[in-house]
């Protein structure tokens, strides 16, 4: 972009994925202090979540997202028929997102989730009004809580249910395991673990993760993963405080616990170990 003299009135576009709209943002963000974006999204996951909300980051050997910038984008365009050409593998990680919205946030909006995974993931249903159906409500959701808490000083935190332990799995797993993928696993581990400490009501997990099951979602650790791989990889996630390792953890379907101390519950190593094991 230097080289070809694009000054600032140039504007860059994100064609692509999460990972295209995460690398073209922080270009973006910091090409001449800042120019704008706009962010075409062509896979589920960023439909539904990358390219929403205007966090810009690139993953490290250290962790993912550890480099980046909050730079929102000027649009943000949305073509479902897109998808056409998208694997099923990727539709099912893309889903993982739509599901966390609907814990965190929406508990009929799940039940919703769970009773289109049939048509969705047929042939022909990533382009559907189904898909339309579970898209627009998914992007009202984590647009209604980035518009209140742009820079994730509190109510946004709720958006990482899954992603502490799943960003490990992901980075334990040298990224061969879908960003979905890995926030599935942790939903799952997440829910367990809310009720093993008393703060879920009962049957949270096994909602999550019959929902999660049935999008053809992994819910488990694969096998071979060492819990203290995992917590280590978690101390090194942007979301600790203090060394401490604090998760987003549900009350119950559609609401989420910790509004008292800023969205997020510390956990102890003991805890969370038991849980991973």
């Amino acid at each position: 972009m230097l080289a070809r003299g694009f000054g600032r009135d140039s504007a860059v576009i994100a064609l692509g994925g999460g990972m295209i709209g995460d690398l073209a943002g922080f270009v973006a963000a910091t090409y001449m202090r800042g120019i704008p974006v706009v962010q075409i999204p062509t896979t589920l996951v960023a439909m539904v979540d990358a390219s929403i909300g205007g966090k810009t980051a690139v993953d490290t050997y250290a962790g993912k997202n550890l480099v980046g910038i909050f730079h929102a984008p000027a649009t943000v365009v949305i073509d479902p028929q897109t998808l056409a050409t998208l694997p099923l593998r990727e539709i099912r990680a893309g889903i993982a997102e739509i599901v966390k919205h609907g814990v965190i946030a929406d508990e009929p909006y799940l039940r919703q989730v769970a009773s289109a995974l049939p048509e969705v993931l047929s042939t022909g249903g990533q382009t559907s009004d189904t898909m339309l159906a579970l898209i627009v409500p998914s992007v009202e959701i984590k647009a209604g809580i980035v518009s209140r808490d742009e820079r994730e000083e509190g109510l946004r935190k709720i958006l990482n249910f899954g992603h502490t332990i799943g960003h490990a799995v992901e980075l334990v797993s040298g990224y061969s395991l879908l960003h979905g993928e890995s926030v599935a696993i942790g939903m799952a581990l997440e829910g367990r673990l809310a009720e093993r400490i008393g703060v879920a009501q009962a049957g949270t997990a096994a909602t999550i993760t019959k929902v999660l099951q049935t999008a053809g979602l992994p819910t488990e650790l694969p096998e071979g993963f060492d819990p203290d791989d995992l917590i280590r990889a978690m101390r090194s996630d942007k979301k600790g405080l203090s060394g401490k390792v604090r998760f987003a953890l549900p009350l119950r379907i559609g609401a989420m616990a910790g509004s008292e101390a800023g969205w997020t519950v510390s956990v102890s190593d003991d805890q969370l170990r038991e849980v991973l094991a």
